[in-house]
C-alpha cells in the first residue's frame, strides 16, 4: 500500500508531479529507490518524445562568483513563456550558471555530460531531462559564456 507520505517524499526529492510519483511507487511496489530510477527512465523517454518541439521561449541567467573574478551567462530555452517565467525554471538557469563557473566546460556537449556539482550522482543531461518531465516541455541549454579575469 502506497501512502501519502511516500508520495510527498518522492515528489520533494524529484520535483515530479504527484500523479507520476504515485504511479512510480505503485510500479515499484513501494520501493522508494526503484521508484526514483523509474522516474529517471521515464524522464529520458519524455525528453526523447519532445525532441522535435520548437523552442520559442527561455531565459538568460547569470552568475558572478563572490570574488568577482569569474562570471557566466547561460541561455536556457523552452517552448513557452509560461515555463520561462516559472521560478523553478529560473532557478535551474541560475544553478546551471553557477555550475558552469565552477566546472569551466568547453562546450554544451561537455557540460551535459558533467556531474552536477550540487548532486554528483546526477549528470547535467539528467537534470535537464527531469526539468523537461516536470514542466512538460522540451528544455535545452542553447549556449553559455564563461569569463574569468586574466584568462
Amino acid at each position: 500500500m502506497i501512502d501519502a507520505k511516500q508520495i510527498k517524499e518522492l515528489r520533494q526529492r524529484t520535483g515530479i508531479s504527484i500523479a507520476q510519483c504515485k504511479q512510480a511507487l505503485l510500479d515499484a511496489e513501494g520501493n522508494f529507490d526503484q521508484a526514483v530510477e523509474l522516474l529517471k527512465e521515464r524522464g529520458a523517454e519524455v525528453a526523447g518524445k519532445k525532441a522535435d518541439r520548437e523552442l520559442g521561449a527561455g531565459s538568460v541567467s547569470a552568475y558572478i562568483h563572490s570574488n568577482g573574478n569569474i562570471g557566466t551567462l547561460v541561455e536556457l530555452a523552452c517552448e513557452t513563456d509560461f515555463v520561462s517565467q516559472n521560478v523553478e525554471f529560473k532557478t535551474l538557469g541560475e544553478d546551471l550558471a553557477m555550475h558552469i563557473a565552477a566546472t569551466a566546460p568547453a562546450d554544451v556537449a561537455e557540460l551535459l555530460t558533467s556531474e552536477y556539482i550540487k548532486d554528483p550522482s546526477l549528470k547535467i543531461e539528467s537534470l535537464i531531462q527531469q526539468a523537461s518531465q516536470k514542466f512538460g516541455e522540451r528544455i535545452e541549454i542553447t549556449r553559455f559564456a564563461r569569463f574569468e579575469l586574466g584568462v
